[in-house]
């Protein structure tokens, strides 16, 4: 009889991690399932780690040599056995309800394919919890990676597309579709995309939530937003008509802060050098000029500093912790900014100079 679901783990150089991950999965109250960890190429193996589960884990581990990501959950779902696909990254951990919250979903309603949300897990650092506020808030991506349920009264700019950290697939679909396509970023989104053209159903399950670590300190978490905004823009050349007003506001944002700091620097040489030029024999109302260059850092600051307050105050309400909103606000600029310079780039090369070939950035560091 075969197994209802296949649980993959690609994982690189994180056995400190799978550790976690694999502990949480031997608490799960539903227990109709299989654990393949699949090792891409990694210096620091978790082999070790997975013997330690071989007693209360039906679990399979194997290595590959490393190709990213993508082809490493193919690899997996290859030897996979359940019904039903799902995909974790290692820096995940479940809830013990975790699969008895998409097997009650799946007996409510039938689902092809479909994602979860995830939350911070108050063991992470203040650094972690800031950066999954940035990547889960309304106010900085529309909340359309914490998911999207209208019916739940939540807000979003877009509808839901299951995201490789926490998905679900019919094994059959899955091979059907050929599984993640060679893209090394975005591949997550490209294949919701071919799912969802595919005519398949997709939903969203709320309550098959998982904690999500992401990443570890702004500099990586800067390395993966900026991909991802690269990856927009050959999603959109690969996918014509996908990319939505979402999808611009970062970019947009971007320019904006630009703008603002370009004012603002305009302002403090008129409030600052004025005196100087009358002193030079320039003539001119000295203030005049000093209380338009003020006006004008008044004017360029007042949105940034409302934003920041903003997201400030809504991150240290979601979180209780006052250290955690003031770091989300340098997490919500890094996750605006990194999108938006790496949007814009591509789109220039892309869509502006006529480059072909699908762009990369900080290519050896998919995991890291």
């Amino acid at each position: 009889m075969a197994l209802r679901y296949s649980i993959i783990i690609p994982v690189y150089n994180r056995p400190d991690e799978v550790n976690e991950l694999l502990e949480s999965l031997t608490k799960q109250t539903f227990r109709d399932f299989e654990v393949i960890v699949v090792e891409d190429g990694s210096t620091v193996p978790c082999e070790t780690v997975c013997e330690r589960f071989a007693e209360t884990l039906t679990l399979r581990y194997f290595t590959k040599p490393n190709s990213g990501p993508g082809q490493t959950r193919n690899f997996g779902a290859e030897k996979a056995q359940g019904e039903y696909l799902i995909i974790l990254d290692s820096d995940c951990v479940l809830p013990p309800g975790y699969l008895q919250a998409v097997e009650d979903e799946l007996e409510d309603e039938y689902a092809d394919a479909f994602g979860g949300p995830d939350r911070a897990h108050p063991s992470f650092t203040p650094v972690q919890k800031a950066i999954n506020y940035s990547m889960t808030s309304f106010f900085t991506t529309g909340g359309i990676r914490g998911g999207t349920a209208k019916s739940k009264g939540k807000r979003s700019l877009d509808k839901f597309y299951p995201r490789s950290f926490n998905m679900g697939i019919k094994a059959s679909l899955y091979r059907k579709l050929e599984g993640f396509s060679n893209m090394r970023f975005g591949e997550d989104i490209d294949f919701s995309y071919r799912i969802c053209k595919s005519g398949a159903r997709c939903r969203l399950f709320p309550e098959a939530w998982v904690w999500h670590k992401r990443r570890t300190d702004m500099r990586k978490f800067w390395r993966q937003v900026h991909n991802s905004g690269i990856a927009r823009i050959n999603l959109t050349k690969r996918h014509p008509g996908t990319l939505k007003l979402v999808h611009l506001l970062p970019a947009v944002f971007t320019l904006g802060v630009l703008f603002l700091l370009v004012l603002f620097l305009c302002g403090l040489t008129m409030y600052g050098l004025s005196p100087w030029l009358y002193d030079m024999g320039c003539g001119g109302d000295v203030h005049m000029t000093r209380s338009v260059g003020f006006l004008l850092c008044v004017l360029s600051l007042t949105p940034l500093v409302l934003f920041s307050l903003l997201v400030c105050v809504d991150s240290t309400l979601r979180n209780h912790s006052l250290w955690v909103g003031l770091l989300s606000i340098r997490a919500s600029f890094t996750q605006l900014m990194g999108y938006g310079t790496g949007f814009l780039r591509a789109w220039w090369l892309r869509c502006v100079c006529r480059r072909n070939e699908e762009l990369q950035a900080y290519k050896n560091n998919f995991y890291k």
